[in-house]
């Protein structure tokens, strides 16, 4: 149940009938469907879009702060943290195979889709083709009809790198962080996750400009092939997922200033820390497949 009436911590919490499902798919129909008629064209579309994000960032904000004070009101007990354990454990096992399958055709096509293009099979009908993966060779379009414009690929030097950096001493900051809450030193696991925090906005503000140079100097594009569209999808991606991480981190960091968390309770900390490390495991391996290979 959701109290008891000695007023200790109940086995299981379960919560009260909640408005909160029901209206954030109402602000999830308005992003939907003016996404749908943005892209086609019809100029309300964008104002759709602003509404229902508008307002499920408001349903969100009244969702999670009903958690918190279920959370800091003593109603989760073991089994609810063990439940979010699992939860966030099976979450970012889905996240490794929405990974993979972007990881998966960046293989596929360099290892099998452009080599047959290139074969002797298809020589008739694209006598002009090059069986030449980008990476392998700078500005190679291998678009013998000229629907591709011509383009550089992007280095590892020196922004990829720059944001590798970045990525793995925010994993240092946030380990060091952890062990300072679990001693019980407050002010520095506050310390020690705005710098993290920090740290992964800088990673953000160095990928935005890595776009810039790729469309304005290398003129990479998400329409240059195959190589630009997985170029964009996975680092586009990524970045998407460290601008959720830093929020994560944000929101912790805000409430540890909010005397939240203690060094025997603090799944809501260990969970954003997973998510985090988990991205820069990602990033690892975007790093070397994409930029280097």
């Amino acid at each position: 149940m959701s109290t008891t009436a000695s007023g200790t911590t109940p086995y299981y919490f379960v919560p009260h009938p909640s408005r909160h499902p029901s209206f954030a798919a109402f602000g999830l129909f308005f992003v939907i469907l003016g996404a749908s008629q943005w892209i086609n064209g019809h100029g309300w579309g964008k104002w759709s879009v602003l509404f229902g994000m508008l307002w499920l960032f408001g349903v969100l904000f009244q969702w999670f702060r009903d958690s918190i004070r279920e959370s800091e009101g003593g109603q989760y007990s073991r089994k609810i943290d063990l439940s979010f354990r699992w939860s966030m454990s099976w979450f970012i096992f889905s996240e490794v195979m929405f990974f993979g399958a972007f990881f998966t055709a960046l293989w596929w096509m360099r290892s099998h889709s452009v080599p047959a293009l290139g074969s002797l099979d298809n020589a008739l009908l694209w006598p002009d083709f090059k069986a030449v993966w980008p990476s392998m060779a700078a500005g190679a379009t291998a678009s013998p009809a000229g629907i591709v414009e011509p383009f550089q690929t992007m280095t590892p030097f020196w922004l990829p790198t720059i944001n590798t950096a970045l990525l793995l001493t925010s994993g240092v900051t946030l380990t060091i962080a952890h062990h300072a809450l679990r001693a019980g030193h407050r002010a520095q696991t506050i310390l020690w996750m705005w710098i993290t925090v920090l740290l992964g906005f800088t990673f953000v503000c160095v990928q935005g400009y890595e776009y810039f140079h790729a469309y304005s100097e290398l003129n990479l594009k998400l329409t240059s092939g195959a190589y630009g569209s997985t170029f964009f999808m996975l680092t586009g991606f990524h970045g998407f997922h460290v601008i959720v991480g830093m929020l994560m981190l944000l929101f912790i960091t805000l409430r540890l200033m909010a005397g939240h968390f203690t060094p025997e309770r603090h799944f809501g900390f260990e969970g954003a820390a997973w998510y985090w490390h988990f991205v820069d495991v990602v990033w690892l391996g975007l790093y070397t497949l994409v930029y280097w290979l």
